[in-house]
């Protein structure tokens, strides 16, 4: 018998498949080893108590465990989210496990400028303070892209100029409350796209799983223009890749792909307890209290691409930002 052009004996064959299955298998072990061994652990048992903490994105995923979390710690933590039934339950799960009864939930959704606009305003309207801002709340999807209400593509809306908008319309508050810190949730994908300057709105232009990558990116220069004009006001700004996550945002993954997906995310993919961690660690560690501007993974500080340290490019993107969110005259300046 013929095997990929060589001559093969037949009572060789089933031998061959299961040294094949046997080496796949192995493989996959040594894979699901590593990401055991490489994941990050935020290691300090800093209190929050009288902290004010905004976590987008809480009722599920990663956001959901860092609400846990910064619960368990003592803080105040408000979750902005767009599902208020499902954040119902993630509070109240969270509240009864932890013992912590300041648990709020309200409503945002970064997919609408003007959600956006009505959630800061209730929260500069309600709230003495904010200690940390975490921007966690992202969305994925496949091949069929969407569009805003206001006429931006989802995603980018979604991950990148919502929470442009939110941090301005928040940032007063915020250096009112040094020593403070935003936290963005960004992704080391960032790595397999780029971003266009002159086409910052790419409505129907990519697939949208790539413009996923293309958020994540334009997150990295965010938070790092963003740390240099707050530089010296007490306000702290980092960037990070939570790692590949077991969870609610490859939901949108379509048939039949999602099933190969699932296996993939439930084998191999960190759960979201362990997603968490670099988050926490960025928001709480004791040791970053003065660092800003840098990029974590596994809760320790990793490079960018030369390409993510453009900072006209950053100052670019940024100036274009300001265009697509509306910011007015009368809006907080950064």
């Amino acid at each position: 018998m013929n095997v990929f052009g060589l001559d093969v004996c037949t009572v060789c064959i089933p031998i061959i498949i299961a040294t094949l299955t046997v080496g796949f298998v192995t493989l996959l072990i040594a894979l699901r080893f590593y990401v055991a061994i490489s994941c990050g652990v935020c290691k300090n048992n800093r209190t929050m108590e009288g902290k004010t903490i905004i976590i987008t994105g809480a009722n599920g995923g990663i956001g959901k465990e860092t609400a846990r979390d910064l619960a368990r710690r003592k803080a105040r933590v408000i979750m902005a989210c767009r599902n208020l039934e499902t954040a119902e339950a993630a509070r109240k799960e969270i509240s009864e496990e932890t013992g912590n009864n300041d648990i709020i939930v309200k409503k945002l959704d970064l997919g609408s400028l003007q959600s956006v606009r009505d959630f800061a305003a209730d929260i500069l309207k309600t709230e003495e303070r904010i200690d940390i801002l975490i921007h966690n709340a992202g969305m994925a999807l496949a091949f069929k892209g969407a569009t805003s209400v206001d006429g931006i593509e989802l995603t980018m809306a979604t991950n990148h100029y919502g929470p442009f908008l939110l941090t301005h319309l928040l940032i007063d508050k915020i250096k009112a409350s040094t020593p403070a810190r935003i936290v963005i949730v960004a992704s080391e994908l960032y790595r397999l796209a780029s971003v266009n300057v002159n086409k910052l709105n790419p409505v129907g232009s990519f697939p949208a799983a790539y413009l996923y990558y293309v958020s994540k990116y334009a997150n990295i220069y965010f938070a790092r223009e963003l740390a240099r004009r707050l530089d010296g006001t007490g306000v702290t700004v980092n960037s990070l890749h939570p790692g590949m996550i077991d969870s609610g945002i490859w939901r949108n993954v379509p048939f039949p792909l999602n099933y190969p997906m699932m296996a993939i995310t439930k084998g191999f993919f960190k759960t979201t307890k362990q997603g968490a961690q670099t988050t926490l660690h960025v928001a709480t560690d004791p040791e970053l209290e003065n660092v800003s501007g840098k990029y974590y993974m596994d809760c320790k500080e990793r490079g960018l691409s030369n390409a993510a340290q453009d900072m006209e490019k950053a100052r670019k993107i940024w100036e274009e930002s300001i265009k697509l969110v509306k910011l007015t005259d009368s809006d907080p300046k950064i």
